[in-house]
């Protein structure tokens, strides 16, 4: 018996998750290729495995329908929009996360990208790499209004960095949690409000179903010309053409991305001044990361077990 082994980087942090792995006595099929395979290259290595330790590569319908033998797939990663549940579960596929992991490292690096924008920190590293000796006049994070636009693990983390920090907090959910927002100091907003009144807006959902754009021009033109945007969330909820429009335009200060509709990203925000771009390092913090592939490995083999014991 097989396990897939898709994420790239796998086991570069630390050696446990490979050893559980090793120690599970399966073959361990790992990505040959360094990079997000695609549907075909999936099947083609683990066409005959039992589980897949999946990243953010397309597990659609069509592509769980030509597995065999495959009956878990665990995902590295809080997110499951990269898996047709419907067709997994039509299958008999056990899918798991890991909802935890990435919580505290995405929440730090939002923090990083926020204040990175307010102190204009790669605009000055750009300077100084080119010789020029240049103080841009920044702002200070306290008392700056904070609007979060999804308040689920990550956004709720957030929300207490910056609360911490001395921020203004408003925040926007489809199923609010009243109780935790009023401890929290949290003033929970309708959408429209959110961009109205946020100077800093941060986006933490998930991507629907039907990929609908959240945040396109209709909405960009709604924020204040003094805000900045971060989405640290999933590709695609930006329209990012509207994007490049309103920071060229000035009709928004500034912005922040780890994620894109397409990956790797290289589009026309690489040439724009006042926005910071990451390759999706969301959850790639080296502790973080190691404790995430640890629970990937423990959640594919006690799920691999059950399977085992309910065939029996």
């Amino acid at each position: 018996m097989k396990i897939l082994v898709t994420p790239s980087s796998f086991g570069e942090c630390g050696p446990k998750p490979m050893q559980l792995l090793e120690e599970s006595g399966y073959e361990i099929q790992m990505n040959p290729n360094k990079r997000r395979l695609t549907s075909d290259e999936v099947v083609s290595l683990g066409s005959d495995c039992i589980g897949i330790i999946a990243g953010l590569e397309k597990l659609d319908a069509d592509t769980l329908s030509r597995f065999s033998n495959l009956r878990v797939v665990s995902r590295l990663g809080s997110g499951v929009d990269n898996v047709d549940l419907e067709a997994a579960e039509q299958y008999g596929i056990h899918v798991r996360s890991t909802p935890y992991g990435p919580t505290r490292a995405a929440a730090e690096l939002t923090l990083a990208m926020v204040m990175a924008l307010l102190r204009n920190i790669p605009m000055a590293d750009r300077n100084m790499r080119k010789g020029v000796w240049h103080k841009e006049i920044g702002q200070l994070l306290q008392g700056r209004i904070v609007g979060i636009l999804g308040l689920g693990r990550i956004g709720r983390e957030v929300a207490q960095l910056m609360r911490a920090m001395g921020c203004i907090l408003i925040g926007h959910d489809l199923l609010p949690d009243v109780d935790w927002s009023v401890k929290n100091q949290v003033r929970l907003v309708e959408f429209p409000d959110l961009l109205a009144e946020s100077e800093i807006l941060c986006i933490h959902v998930s991507m629907s179903e039907d990929s609908t754009v959240l945040i396109a021009e209709k909405e960009l033109a709604h924020m204040r010309t003094d805000a900045m945007l971060v989405n640290m969330s999933r590709g695609g909820i930006v329209d990012e053409g509207a994007l490049v429009t309103a920071l060229k335009n000035q009709t928004l200060k500034g912005a922040a991305l780890d994620v894109y509709s397409k990956e790797p990203y290289t589009g026309p925000l690489t040439e724009i001044e006042n926005v910071i771009l990451t390759p999706h390092l969301g959850s790639y913090a080296k502790d973080a990361k190691l404790a995430m592939e640890i629970e990937s490995v423990e959640n594919l083999l006690e799920s691999i077990h059950e399977c085992k014991l309910g065939a029996t």
